[in-house]
């Protein structure tokens, strides 16, 4: 659970503002929408499958050496 402490003569906007970064940051509100509804384990089993495909295409993307499609 993320907190902030609010701090002597600190505006209550920047206080909050804190909070919410804090509370991105640590992912809270993403757990909660994926255990708002039931998913069931294939779809869950597909959906880490397609995550972890786009995870070694963007390696191996970041990988490549400039240039390597081109042919002169």
């Amino acid at each position: 659970m993320p907190k902030v402490k609010a701090y002597d003569h600190e505006p209550f906007e920047k206080t909050m503002r804190r909070f919410k970064k804090a509370v991105d940051k640590s992912d809270i509100l993403k757990d909660l929408r994926q255990k708002e509804f039931h998913e069931k384990p294939s779809a869950v089993r597909k959906r880490k499958q397609a995550a972890a495909v786009k995870r070694a295409q963007k390696t191996e993307y970041e990988n490549r050496l400039p240039n390597q499609d081109r042919k002169y």
